[in-house]
């Protein structure tokens, strides 16, 4: 049993004004309100609809409410950070519900009974370009083969999903279950090629009689730093070592490995060196632990594998075998500063997971297209550059990179350049108030502990295999089930019960239910029973 909140009755007030008199003074209304969840997704996902289908065990049907937003869910149940978790409101009570691995469980089941998306429009007659089978891309193609057009991805690598692929570790994200979800958006009849390099936009646009192009290349390139290496010291980047072994190239690191900064990168490149047989793997990072980049499940996991971290620390020179660096100490502020006193640390070899940058060099000179200094592009709200027919998004452009921001940049896209292409641009509907905890009515709730998902032990992580694993058919049912459906009525039939005076009328499954105003008092009590608020008390209109 779970330790109940002291709050959870609701105080009985006598003094409070009643609403019920000879006349009624407001009535009740069925609203529908955002979820904290589907606000705080960035891929846009109507989360608590495909979980309410999954509530009732209608797995198809929510595997395709939730691709209406998101095409990679296979993927996003292992890589997202789930920020929907984050705000969930059930946290207020025990904890959130584990949105991403009932999506995880959504994707490998569409995976494993051969599913394909419903497609949505007759072809219309466009082409459309991408530049990079990266998220972006793949989000911004699928959603363009659904919308009727036709898409070709065009990417330099020799394998698809860019940073997914070559950027993510495999016992995070093995490469069978990336390679089956782009493998369903391929059978909709969007063309990949592969190993071909964009570097003229327009000659390609051109010379394949696209009607648009969405450019979406990632931030693949190192950010680097001035600090001084011997000639003998073996000092390589954490992206170019993840894109090596994710190619099957692993580098030999030797025994002793400084990976430098605490990014989620840095964590990654720091466990990818422990399973490349480093005995030791320390990250150096010149602040705290409070102001690193990385998430802290991210860190404990590191930590779990044998990783160590070495906090407040900044490198100051790499030798061939050996490194100097100066410690750190927060001023006032919190901004880490020079001591003057310094340490010697052993290493074989160093990664610099320092960040990342966009190589979008090739998009200079094209009229209307303004680069930053970091390489990323300026775009509007409709993901369109000042080049009329050319879009960007992803890593690419101003913004979280993350791989669900990513994909919510290619649906986004998609749908305007859609716009575009028919003549009538894109607007997105007005979303509803977001409902907090504090407006939920939840006098009696049902204990719900939630589904754990299986974890290789630490001491058996020793090569590439999946760390985490998936969670049963059972299990999945029970996760959905803890959702408490905020701010959207899912028929409880509790307003029904509780009308003294038989106003609430049922309209039948799936369409909720009616007032009628001839009978209400106006007493309140559907709305003070309902425990997900998809009931609101307004004041009668007085008559003119």
């Amino acid at each position: 049993m779970i330790d109940h909140r002291p709050d959870m009755s609701p105080v009985v007030e006598m003094t409070r004004r009643r609403v019920v008199g000879p006349t009624r003074t407001s009535h009740p209304v069925y609203v529908d309100l955002l979820p904290p969840c589907n606000q705080g997704c960035p891929a846009g996902e109507d989360i608590q609809a495909w979980l309410s289908l999954a509530q009732a065990g209608k797995w198809r049907q929510a595997w395709e409410t939730l691709i209406r937003d998101n095409p990679l869910p296979a993927v996003h149940g292992r890589v997202c950070y789930h920020p929907c978790e984050s705000a969930c409101n059930r946290a207020e009570l025990d904890s959130s519900v584990s949105i991403h691995s009932i999506e995880r469980f959504l994707g490998d089941k569409a995976t494993a009974e051969g599913w394909l998306p419903p497609r949505d429009a007759a072809p219309s007659g466009k082409k459309v370009l991408v530049v990079g089978a990266g998220p972006s891309g793949l989000s911004a193609a699928y959603h363009l083969a659904r919308l009727g057009h036709t898409v070709e991805i065009r990417d330099a690598g020799p394998l698809p999903g860019g940073m997914l692929h070559f950027g993510i570790p495999a016992y995070r994200l093995p490469r069978d279950v990336l390679m089956k979800e782009i493998a369903r958006i391929e059978a909709m009849g969007v063309r990949l090629t592969l190993n071909h390099k964009v570097e003229d936009v327009l000659t390609e646009k051109a010379a394949g009689g696209f009607d648009a192009v969405f450019v979406a290349i990632g931030a693949q390139a190192a950010r680097h730093v001035d600090i001084p290496a011997r000639d003998a010291a073996h000092v390589v980047s954490a992206v170019s070592l993840l894109h090596d072994v994710g190619a099957g190239r692993a580098p030999k690191l030797g025994r002793r490995v400084v990976i430098y900064g605490a990014g989620n990168t840095a964590m990654d490149a720091a466990r990818t060196a422990r399973r490349l047989g480093a005995e030791e793997a320390l990250i150096v990072f010149f602040s705290d632990r409070a102001h690193m980049e990385a998430h802290a499940f991210e860190a404990e996991e590191a930590l779990s594998e044998g990783v160590k971290i070495k906090w407040l620390s900044s490198i100051r020179d790499i030798g061939a075998d050996k490194l100097q660096v100066e410690l750190m100490a927060l001023d006032a502020q919190g901004v880490p500063q020079p001591t003057g006193k310094f340490e010697t640390l052993q290493a074989d070899s160093v990664v610099l997971a320092l960040g990342q940058h966009a190589e979008s060099d090739f998009l200079k000179g094209i009229p209307g297209v303004e680069l930053t200094s970091d390489g990323t592009v300026l775009v509007g709200t409709d993901m369109m550059t000042g080049a009329a027919g050319l879009f960007a998004g992803g890593d690419m452009i101003p913004g979280t990179r993350t791989v669900t921001a990513a994909v919510g940049h290619g649906k986004k896209a998609a749908r305007h350049i859609d716009g575009w292409l028919r003549g009538q641009p894109y607007a997105a509907a007005p979303k509803h108030p977001v409902i907090g905890f504090e407006d939920l009515h939840l006098p009696i709730y049902s204990d719900a502990k939630p589904s754990l998902q299986p974890e290789l032990p630490a001491n058996k992580r020793q090569d590439f295999a999946e760390v985490v694993g998936g969670l049963s058919e059972t299990a999945a049912l029970h996760e959905a089930k803890r959702c408490l459906s905020c701010g959207n009525c899912y028929e409880c039939d509790g307003c029904f019960a509780a009308c003294p005076e038989t106003a609430i009328l049922k309209l039948g499954p799936g369409r909720g239910y009616a007032v009628d105003l001839a009978l209400c008092t106006g007493c309140a009590a559907c709305f003070e029973q309902c425990p997900c608020h998809a009931i609101d008390m307004i004041p009668e209109r007085i008559p003119a």
